[in-house]
């Protein structure tokens, strides 16, 4: 006998064996993440005292997801900002850095405006 000690029973135990034999499921796709189907980039100053800021709005995303999404993108392109509404707003003028960010993150569509 050995020393080793067996569970009384496990019902999943004999499952082990069974894995080799299942079929593979299908390759992921490569390429981007699907993210967001669109993203609208624009630039604004009114109300602002001229100060300039880029607003990304229509995403369609969750509260928590754009906070997680603001958070990168504050940090991959080193300024600051903050959300109002539902648009992420970062200052200074970053829309074409912003847009090939949400591009890379999978945005279907992104728009830049004026």
């Amino acid at each position: 006998m050995t020393d080793e000690k067996k569970p009384f029973h496990n019902p999943f135990g004999a499952l082990a064996g069974l894995k080799d034999g299942l079929p593979k499921g299908p390759e992921p796709k490569p390429g981007n993440p699907k993210g967001p189907a669109r993203a609208v980039v624009r630039l604004e100053r009114a109300g602002r005292k001229g100060k300039e800021v880029t607003v990304i709005e229509h995403l369609e995303l969750s509260l928590r997801e754009k906070e997680k999404w603001l958070t990168a993108l504050k940090g991959a392109l080193g300024c600051g900002g903050g959300l109002e509404g539902d648009a992420l707003v970062l200052q200074g003028d970053h829309r074409q850095r912003a847009a090939k960010w949400l591009e890379a993150k999978g945005v279907q569509k992104v728009t830049l405006g004026s």
